[in-house]
């Protein structure tokens, strides 16, 4: 948890302006909290949903309350420690809640069941601070705690599903507040977030449900209580649009300890069967989160690692594959397993462009950026599990200017089968000398081979430049561009109080894939018919600003594209099946033949967090 500090209340103003200042103020903060009471002449005791109110800010955000009464719903003795609590009697308002999070800071004392007196500050705690764009979380701060009674009934929960979840997401941010959904009046029976909003501190319910993000190293997973949601054919939840979030996502902790219980291991399309019971918390890292007090089981739906077809003789098959920060100090098993996934899933390509292999020694910054070692231990696993000898060709970083993990230099590698297919060398290529495009007896050809691409172009700063090569397959030369272009760090979630969510990183990308696009065009001015494929992670979806501007004038085409549209991902990121790896074709490859491959996205136990695509095709 970061710190809490005061601020003063704001006065003078109309009730929704103060509000909005406060929040405001409190943003600027990181967190709003207060030292003030309230209204002198109050009489009537101060009740859960007075604190909640009808919007995301609490109207007694900063004050003091006393003596607020309710029934202790959960206990969490870890993290964000505290407790739930609610009033078991409600004020029949759909728009406010009548559960709320006692900030402890220390393991509470009280159990579940207990009556309580809850004093303390209200307080608008925003996870993640407040330039993360998170929603606010109501709560109360420097609580004196008073147990009236134990053993009492837990308030009967709300039961989330299909029917009580509206199918629009979120209501239009307000411009005149820079598109922020905080002040506006909630309304739980049109949108979803106002509906999660409208049961935050509630206990809440969910029946048996269907998993869609597979359980982590975090103990979560996402479920969703809408089985017929853009699914996809091996159980997930599709984000096919920037208007399809999918409101019937929800993240699923537990609040017993993992010493006392461990969390159940899941994949996507495996049922909670039984479902979940606890209070609906807000958090950092997924939303809105039902925080399990009585958590069900997980019945395996025997999920597979798919394998994609073997490429006929005719056929060159290249593939994509982030291999997730490789470098020589990772377990020998983390390399055989990838290796058993190169030659046992993906049919032992071609050609296989590497994102995120990192240099001889991986983390440490001593300035090493050579990855001879990585690469020769990756393509003897290749070898050992049955695959081609792979030869490969790559160029090394600059020391910590491509991005990642400092001291890791994570670069692109092309591995080649060279009984397949010939690599065409053309010397001169470094970390800073772009490859150009010539033409050569009527033919396309690369000054530099491998060569980058644009690396001086400001779009490139600190993140990974193109590398590009030239290679022939049964004499016709075919031209790669490998990527791995801009995280999409620092953009806000899909749970933001902006609606629609700000999307900072996008901007980087679509320099990027500018600066790409114009390079292909060069290829295809010298010739029309070159064999051109751009591939990678792109970090970026198939309806983005990102591919459009790869796509521009006819230069590529996204061949994700020709999936059926339950198949088009290769990412799960908080229960959404999304798109981030791309192959993409100049006009030339007409006929292909294309595969997201699907073998850890979906799982819990995960060799990288990317599946790899493969697309075959005859030059």
């Amino acid at each position: 948890m970061t710190s809490r500090r005061s601020l003063p209340k704001i006065t003078g103003l109309p009730r929704t302006t103060a509000v909005a200042t406060l929040l405001t103020t409190a943003l600027a903060a990181g967190l709003l909290t207060g030292a003030t009471s309230a209204a002198a002449g109050d009489t009537a005791p101060v009740r859960i949903h007075d604190i909640q109110g009808a919007t995301r800010v609490s109207p007694l955000a900063g004050q003091q309350v006393a003596d607020v009464e309710g029934i202790v719903t959960g206990v969490r003795t870890y993290g964000s420690k505290g407790f739930w609590f609610q009033d078991p009697k409600g004020d029949g308002n759909p728009a406010t809640s009548e559960g709320v999070f006692v900030f402890t800071s220390s393991a509470p004392t009280v159990a579940v069941g207990d009556a309580v007196k809850v004093s303390g500050t209200v307080t608008e705690y925003i996870p993640g601070g407040p330039k993360s764009g998170n929603q606010s979380l109501t709560q109360l701060s420097r609580p004196t705690v008073t147990v009236v009674s134990s053993d009492n009934p837990v308030p009967a929960p709300v039961l989330i599903d299909s029917r009580t979840v509206p199918a629009r997401y979120a209501p239009q941010g307000d411009p005149a507040a820079e598109n922020s959904i905080n002040a506006l009046p909630l309304a739980p029976s049109r949108y979803a977030l106002d509906h999660y909003e409208a049961l935050e501190g509630t206990n809440v319910r969910i029946g048996t449900s269907r998993v869609v993000g597979a359980s982590d190293a975090h103990a979560q997973l996402w479920v969703t209580v809408k089985p017929y949601e853009n699914d996809t054919r091996r159980g997930g939840t599709l984000y096919g649009s920037y208007a399809s979030q999918n409101t019937g996502r929800l993240q699923i902790q537990q609040l017993t300890p993992l010493a006392e219980r461990p969390f159940p291991k899941a994949n996507v399309g495996d049922v909670l069967t039984g479902g979940a019971e606890g209070p609906l918390d807000f958090n950092q890292y997924g939303g809105y989160t039902l925080t399990a007090r009585t958590l069900g089981t997980v019945a395996d739906r025997g999920l597979k690692r798919e394998r994609t077809r073997p490429q006929s003789r005719h056929e060159l098959a290249v593939a994509t594959y982030n291999v997730e920060n490789l470098d020589p100090t990772d377990p020998q098993e983390k390399f055989d397993a990838l290796a058993r996934a190169v030659v046992d899933n993906l049919a032992s390509p071609d050609v296989v462009a590497l994102e995120e292999i990192q240099d001889d020694n991986g983390a440490k910054n001593d300035g090493t950026v050579g990855a001879e070692a990585t690469v020769r231990k990756f393509a003897d696993a290749i070898r050992a599990a049955g695959g081609p000898a792979y030869a490969w060709t790559s160029i090394a970083p600059e020391n910590n200017k491509d991005g990642g993990e400092p001291g890791g230099n994570i670069r692109q590698v092309f591995l080649y089968h060279p009984a397949r297919v010939s690599f065409t060398h053309r010397a001169g290529g470094d970390a800073t000398t772009p490859t150009g495009v010539v033409r050569d007896r009527g033919r396309a050809a690369l000054t530099h081979s491998p060569g980058r691409v644009d690396p001086a172009n400001a779009a490139w700063e600190n993140s990974r430049k193109p590398l590009a090569a030239e290679f022939s397959f049964r004499g016709k030369p075919v031209i790669l561009v490998a990527n791995h272009f801009g995280s999409k760090g620092g953009d806000e979630a899909l749970t933001s109080h902006h609606q629609p969510p700000v999307r900072s990183s996008e901007t980087k990308r679509l320099q990027q894939a500018q600066s790409v696009n114009a390079f292909v065009k060069e290829v295809l001015k010298a010739d029309r018919r070159a064999n051109v494929l751009v591939l990678g992670d792109i970090n970026d979806f198939e309806f983005s600003a990102t591919t459009k501007a790869l796509t521009a004038d006819g230069a590529l085409t996204a061949a994700i594209k020709s999936l059926p549209r339950s198949e088009r991902y290769s990412y799960v990121f908080q229960g959404n099946s999304q798109v981030l790896d791309q192959i993409l074709t100049s006009p030339a490859i007409r006929g292909f033949s294309y595969d997201s491959v699907h073998i850890n996205a979906e799982f819990a136990d995960q060799n990288s967090d990317h599946d790899p695509q493969v697309l075959r095709f005859r030059p």
